[in-house]
């Protein structure tokens, strides 16, 4: 599969904004995003707390038991930096907000260590 980028400039506007994340980073939340709206019945608005949910779900997916060292290695290390992504999106127009939102909403969704390290399905060996 090709490796997707963004064009037209797209990355130097964000990197204005913010700079901390990889540009996979960006691109692997707007597959969050297109991931969460193909599980609905149809298209909505997400929460950040849904948005941030589907990135673990979607991470766990496509990476397994190395999400937590792909993420790390893009700068996200935790759920409030996916809200920080998504609002980078936001400021350049990428994605849309409602007026309610805010990048609170993305912080504390889950631990990382625990969905990615402590509760990896090879980790749960249940107990006899």
């Amino acid at each position: 599969m090709p490796e997707l980028a963004f064009r037209d400039g797209v990355m130097d506007r964000i990197r204005l904004r913010e700079a901390r994340y990889d540009e996979r980073a960006y691109l692997f939340v707007l597959a969050a995003l297109e991931f969460c709206q193909q599980q609905l019945t149809e298209r909505r608005h997400l929460t950040g707390r849904e948005l941030a949910v589907g990135c673990r779900d979607l991470a766990l997916q496509r990476y397994g038991v190395l999400a937590r060292t792909v993420l790390d290695h893009w700068g996200v290390r935790d759920s409030a930096d996916i809200g920080v992504i998504v609002f980078a999106l936001v400021d350049v127009g990428l994605l849309a907000s409602q007026p309610n939102d805010s990048k609170e909403d993305f912080v504390g969704v889950f631990d990382f260590h625990q969905a990615f390290d402590r509760d990896y399905p090879w980790n749960a060996v249940p107990v006899v």
